[in-house]
């Protein structure tokens, strides 16, 4: 498990580049925290590190967004928030995202549950003061 404490907004960008060193061999990274922890604001620093260059922005209403790295590789973007059940995500086609071997963000990943596969990584934000967040990570199998 990888644990990451970041005081401030300032810290990101360094904390991003730790958790890129373990996206090798992995597409599905799921993201929890409370509302607020900063799920969102973490997948843009994270976004920022692979090299996307468009304006990264949580998907509510959209249910995804995509972007691209530097090496024009799509990166997928989820927001499952306002699901009401896991069958609405499939409406979307979220499993053959999830079968495409992107980069797939998810934040509330527990909407979807019965859908995530198996071989995912899961990080965890949580409020540690009123900039200082906790990021922990570890491999779902």
């Amino acid at each position: 498990m990888l644990r990451v404490d970041i005081p401030d907004v300032a810290a990101l960008p360094a904390a991003a580049e730790q958790v890129r060193a373990f996206l090798a061999g992995h597409s599905i990274v799921c993201f929890e925290g409370e509302m607020g922890a900063g799920k969102t604001t973490f997948i843009k620093a994270l976004c920022a590190s692979l090299g996307v260059r468009e304006e990264v922005s949580s998907p509510t209403f959209s249910l995804v967004n995509e972007y691209r790295d530097a090496q024009d590789r799509p990166i997928y973007h989820f927001d499952f928030y306002r699901l009401n059940s896991p069958e609405e995500a499939l409406e979307i086609g979220t499993l053959e995202y999830f079968d495409s071997g992107y980069l797939c963000l998810i934040e509330w990943p527990s909407r979807i549950e019965p859908l995530l596969p198996t071989d995912r990584l899961l990080l965890t934000l949580s409020v540690t003061g009123p900039f200082s967040r906790e990021l922990r990570m570890k491999k779902d199998e």
